[in-house]
């Protein structure tokens, strides 16, 4: 059946990142240099625990601070933790389009309250969704099945009505188990093909 709602993923779908500008930018006023710094935050347990929702924002910065010895403020810090997402053009026309057809469009992201507070500033396409799914308000992550059952109750819908896209392929997986029609994103013109061939654009 012809899909009647787009579910996308945030992070290298829609924006890419680079959490070395986040440890470059920080290493100054850690005890540890860039590098281990990043291995400390980039999808450490640490990061994980932050966008499960374990931690708040305060609790993951006094975290951060305690393991590398960071001096800065809090405000630094996330400005730092946040600046570093950049659009991935051809997706953004994607979702326009969708939208302009017709398609209801939602945010299905592992992520957390510093990078959303930043995207949702700086990036206008991010207010042309229907709804946000985020895995730090949710307390669950994908592919853990209680976020997807979010989605859908977001979404209002279920099964092959719903068109998912996503980089990574256990978080694909998880949706096609559960009926919907499924994206493995590896690059905008696969992408967009897969999108032209359901009939959505």
């Amino acid at each position: 059946m012809k899909p009647e709602a787009a579910i996308f993923d945030l992070g290298k779908v829609l924006l890419d990142f680079d959490y070395s500008i986040t440890a470059r930018e920080l290493a100054g006023l850690c005890d540890v240099t860039a590098e281990e710094l990043l291995l400390r935050i980039d999808q450490s347990h640490l990061l994980l625990d932050y966008e499960e929702g374990k931690l708040t924002s305060d609790e993951f910065y006094s975290a951060v601070c305690s393991g590398t010895g960071y001096r800065g403020s809090f405000g630094h810090f996330s400005a730092a933790f946040a600046d570093i997402f950049s659009e991935i053009p051809p997706m953004v026309d994607l979702q326009r389009q969708l939208k302009a057809n017709g398609i209801p469009c939602f945010i299905f992201s592992n992520t957390n309250e510093i990078a959303i507070v930043h995207i949702r500033h700086n990036f206008p396409f991010f207010a042309n969704f229907d709804g946000y799914v985020y895995s730090y308000l949710a307390r669950s992550m994908k592919p853990d099945t209680r976020i997807y059952e979010v989605m859908e109750e977001t979404a209002g819908r279920h099964g092959e009505s719903l068109i998912y896209i996503d980089d990574k392929l256990e978080n694909i997986e998880a949706g096609h188990s559960r009926g919907w029609q499924t994206i493995h994103h590896t690059s905008p013109e696969t992408s967009i093909a897969a999108f032209q061939a359901a009939g959505l654009i």
